[in-house]
């Protein structure tokens, strides 16, 4: 997985991008791996995906929608637990290109532009907010669980709940393909931390909220004309 995960990344860098991914609306799909930072901390890697729906606002700035599936899982010693979830948010993206210096007419910067100009024009930063089904399960030995309630925790009996979380993300889209009014594809390179509101992925509340991680590689497909 890991491999493939480099391998899909590697040849997104590597692809010709011809303009700005600057068509208003896209939808994308992809997957990659999810871990979880929790109170039983040995964390193993696990396969998820994801699809999505973006708008731009304008070639730089966009807000969407993303539905997610993946599993989180630790140990410590013979105490383990683990999440087969389901996660969806809104979100807002700002592009590195915002803040360059680069001219109104994004078709002439495009004629001009490097490779890597455009490349790092559509790296991105954001932030968004949304909900996370657990399905939660553990096996924890008794000694664990009295030791947990002798520190002020407690056992979650919510194993299947719905809770909110703030997915930040970082990538990059790599547009590739040349049309008339720019290209219609485009690699995306994501990773998304999952900060959540309770200390409940892992059936385990210790007082400290837990977290989780995913990155993926996925392809953007878009629809229409910029006018």
């Amino acid at each position: 997985m890991k491999k493939l995960f480099f391998t899909l990344m590697m040849f997104g860098c590597l692809a010709t991008a011809s303009a700005q991914f600057s068509r208003p609306i896209s939808i994308g799909a992809g997957a990659g791996v999810s871990y979880g930072l929790t109170d039983l901390k040995n964390t193993k890697v696990h396969f998820a995906w994801y699809g999505e729906g973006d708008y731009l606002l304008s070639p730089f700035i966009s807000v969407g929608l993303q539905a997610q599936k993946g599993e989180l899982s630790g140990h410590n010693g013979e105490n383990s637990y683990h999440n087969s979830y389901y996660a969806g948010n809104a979100n807002a993206k700002v592009r590195l290109g915002q803040f360059m210096d680069l001219p109104d007419n994004y078709s002439n910067y495009t004629l001009g532009a490097s490779n890597l100009q455009r490349i790092l024009s559509n790296i991105y930063v954001g932030a968004g907010a949304g909900l996370m089904k657990n399905r939660i399960k553990s096996n924890l030995t008794a000694a664990y669980r009295e030791g947990v309630v002798n520190q002020g925790g407690e056992i979650a009996e919510d194993r299947s709940g719905i809770h909110f979380i703030v997915p930040l993300n970082i990538g990059v889209d790599i547009p590739f393909g040349r049309t008339l009014y720019g290209p219609k594809w485009a690699i995306n390179v994501n990773y998304q931390h999952g900060l959540t509101f309770n200390d409940n992925v892992d059936g385990v509340i210790l007082g400290k909220n837990d977290q989780y991680g995913v990155m993926t590689v996925g392809v953007k497909y878009a629809f229409f004309n910029r006018n």
